[in-house]
């Protein structure tokens, strides 16, 4: 089955409205019943350049719950650590900031396109980004994995693995209670995922940089880019 990008409702709605609200809950739910978070922690340690993390950019960052989760679980920053949050909508709460804050990290928030937001943001140790890639059809999704390389030396990227039938997916999203609005972007987002090799494939510069792509637990897809050169 080929990739199909379609869009999703969550990215219409106002950050305020109730059911973007519940959606953004159902996602917490989710990645933690995908593993992602676990999957992310893991695989930033394992390719972090040197002892310290250096500044983070996590892309599509939403309400940031995400790297904050993410963070419990890497050992403490020997020094401040700097995380910035972009994404197109403002929904970073304080409570957030704060937990980032006593787990030693700094977190600043960029409103912005990721293009724009990335132009705006100072070069990074690591960008990482958890089921956002897929948002975007190979062409425009190759113009940012070119962006990225000329902005870090590591991604770090978690997105769906694509299924034949993500119909069945819905179903189990269906069990744990899930919102209309999640149930219909579940399935929209497993139709546009990832196998094989196929984020490697538009990575722009294949000799420079070390590509790690597979299948990570039952239904997420790990890309990691390190440069080397």
């Amino acid at each position: 089955m080929k990739r199909l990008v379609q869009p999703e409702l969550l990215d219409t709605l106002p950050p305020d409205d109730p059911r973007a609200i519940g959606s953004r809950q159902d996602l917490r739910r989710i990645n933690w019943w995908m593993g992602n978070h676990r999957i992310m922690a893991r695989a930033l340690e394992k390719n972090r350049p040197g002892k310290s993390f250096g500044g983070v950019v996590e892309i599509g960052a939403g309400d940031g719950d995400f790297f904050r989760r993410v963070a419990k679980k890497l050992p403490r920053p020997q020094v401040v650590a700097k995380v910035t949050l972009l994404d197109r909508q403002a929904c970073v709460s304080e409570q957030t900031k704060a937990g980032l804050a006593r787990m030693g990290w700094l977190a600043e928030t960029v409103v912005a396109d990721v293009f724009d937001g990335l132009a705006r943001s100072e070069p990074a140790a690591a960008i990482l980004t958890n089921l956002f890639l897929h948002h975007f059809k190979d062409d425009r999704l190759a113009e940012l994995l070119l962006k990225i390389s000329r902005e870090t030396r590591l991604l770090v990227a978690v997105e769906p693995h694509r299924f034949s039938h993500p119909g069945a997916c819905g179903q189990l999203l269906r069990v744990i209670g899930c919102n209309a609005v999640t149930l219909h972007d579940a399935a929209v987002s497993v139709r546009a995922g990832f196998v094989g090799r196929e984020l490697s494939d538009l990575w722009p510069d294949q000799k420079s940089w070390q590509l790690t792509e597979h299948r990570a637990g039952w239904f997420s897809h790990l890309f990691v880019a390190k440069r080397i050169l």
